[in-house]
C-alpha cells in the first residue's frame, strides 16, 4: 500500500522528482523539481524476509533503519529489551544493506543494538535525526562515544528539530540551544561529519505525538505545546535556525556544509 501511494504521488506531482543516485538529483534540479530520495524508517515491513529488500532497493530505496521504537526480527528500539540487541538475521542485514550500497541508519535503535552495528559493519553509518545525549539526556540522543564511534566508520550524524531532543525543558527548547547540539557535534566529529536532519511532525495528531514522546508519567507536564523547537516550528522558518548556526559562529561557508553540501557528499560517497 506504502508503495503504491508513493508511486501515485510522484505521478501526480509536477514538482517532486524521485530520484535513486545523485546523478538523478542534479537532473532533476536542472530541471527545476524538488527530489527526494526513499528511506525506510524500520525494516518491520518485511517481516524476516530479507529478500525483500532487494524489492524495495529496486523500487527506488536507498536508506534503512533496522528498527523504530519497538523490537523487530532484525533488532531492537528504544521502547525494546534493553539487553536484546541485533540479531543474527540482523547482522546479515547490516551487510546486505551495505553491499548494496544503501545508506545505514541507527536513529530510534536502543544502545546495545547502535553499537552491535558498530561492530558488523563495514561502511559509513549514520544517525540521520539524532541530537546529543551529554546536552538532553534522553535515549534517542546520541552519547560522545556514539558521535566518536559514528565518525570512526567515516559516517554522519544529523540534529533532529524535535523539541523534546533539544532540552529537557520545554522554555529552553529553542533554535540557539538547537545550534548549540550542532557546534557539540562539530566539537567531537569535525564539521564535515555533521548535518541537518529536521524531524518536522507539526502536523501529528495527540495520539500520534504521544507515540513519539519520550517522556510520560510524573515528567508529562515538560511536553511542549509545539513538538518543533521554538523558532522553528516547520519547514518554512528554517532560516531562523541557519541564523541561529551563525550566532553559535559558524561562518556562511560552515553553515552551507551543514544544511547541504556535507549530505550531498556523503549520499555521492555512499549510494553513488
Amino acid at each position: 500500500e506504502i508503495l503504491t501511494a508513493i508511486r501515485e504521488d510522484a505521478a501526480e506531482s509536477r514538482h517532486l522528482r524521485i530520484v535513486r543516485n545523485m546523478a538523478e538529483a542534479e537532473q532533476a534540479l536542472r530541471d527545476g523539481k524538488f527530489y527526494t530520495f526513499i528511506g525506510i524508517e524500520g525494516l518491520d515491513v518485511i517481516g524476516d524476509d530479507l529478500d525483500k529488500l532487494d524489492m524495495l532497493y529496486d523500487f527506488g530505496a536507498r536508506h534503512a533503519d533496522l528498527t523504530w521504537n519497538g523490537a523487530n526480527a532484525f533488532g531492537t528500539g528504544l521502547r525494546g529489551d534493553p539487553d536484546r540487541g541485533l540479531t543474527e538475521l540482523g547482522k546479515k542485514a547490516v551487510r546486505k544493506i551495505q553491499e548494496k550500497g544503501m545508506i545505514l541508519d541507527t536513529c530510534h535503535n536502543n544502545d546495545k543494538t547502535f553499537w552491535d552495528i558498530i561492530d558488523v559493519a563495514v561502511g559509513p553509518v549514520i544517525a540521520s535525526h539524532s541530537d546529543c545525549r551529554d546536552m538532553c539526556n534522553v535515549p534517542r540522543n546520541l552519547t560522545d562515544d556514539m558521535l566518536r564511534a559514528l565518525r570512526a566508520t567515516d559516517g554522519f550524524a544529523a540534529v533532529n528539530s524535535y523539541g523534546e531532543f533539544a532540552h529537557i525543558e520545554p522554555a529552553k527548547r529553542t533554535v540557539d540551544e538547537l545550534a548549540r547540539h550542532v557546534a557539540h557535534m562539530v566539537e567531537i566529529m569535525d564539521i564535515d561529519h555533521v548535518g541537518l536532519g529536521f524531524d518536522f511532525i507539526e502536523f501529528f495528531g495527540t495520539e500520534a505525538l504521544n507515540a513519539c514522546s519520550f517522556v510520560d508519567g510524573a515528567d508529562a507536564q515538560l511536553l511542549s505545546p509545539t513538538p518543533s523547537v521554538i523558532g522553528m516550528r516547520d519547514a518554512s522558518e528554517i532560516p531562523n535556525f541557519l541564523e541561529a548556526l551563525k550566532r553559535v559562529g559558524f561562518n556562511e561557508g560552515e553553515v552551507k556544509k551543514l544544511a547541504r553540501d556535507n549530505w550531498l557528499n556523503f549520499i555521492r560517497r555512499v549510494v553513488g
